[in-house]
């Protein structure tokens, strides 16, 4: 079984910065592309930044120049690193990873989610 476990939720005032992190843990064979997705209140799930394997990104215009994605392959984690953070940025983050966990079969996970407030 495999699990994403996220952390660096809270509280950070607008122009502040943030971390999130996501921890992949389990029967892991090896790990492809590690995303991070975001749904604000009444919103549907959107992509925030997206990693693969061999470290190419991609970003959604609302986040270019702010957040950078990065990946630890030796610890099976991705990070976010969020700056000149807006209000709009407040929503639930979820962590995503394309997962083999055998030569055959590889998963879609999701995390459980970790929620991050801007104040203004």
């Amino acid at each position: 079984q495999v699990q994403l476990v996220e952390s660096g939720g809270g509280l950070v005032q607008a122009g502040g910065s943030l971390r999130l992190s996501c921890a992949a843990s389990g029967s892991i064979f090896r790990i492809n592309a590690m995303a991070w997705y975001r749904q604000a209140p009444g919103k549907q799930r959107e992509l925030v930044a997206a990693i693969t394997s061999g470290g190419s990104t991609n970003y959604a215009d609302s986040v270019k120049g702010r957040f950078t994605v990065s990946r630890d392959n030796n610890k099976n984690t991705v990070y976010l690193q969020m700056n000149s953070l807006k209000p709009k940025d407040t929503a639930i983050y979820y962590c995503n990873a394309v997962i083999h966990v055998n030569r055959n079969y590889e998963y879609n996970y999701w995390g459980q989610g970790t929620q991050f407030t801007v104040s203004s």
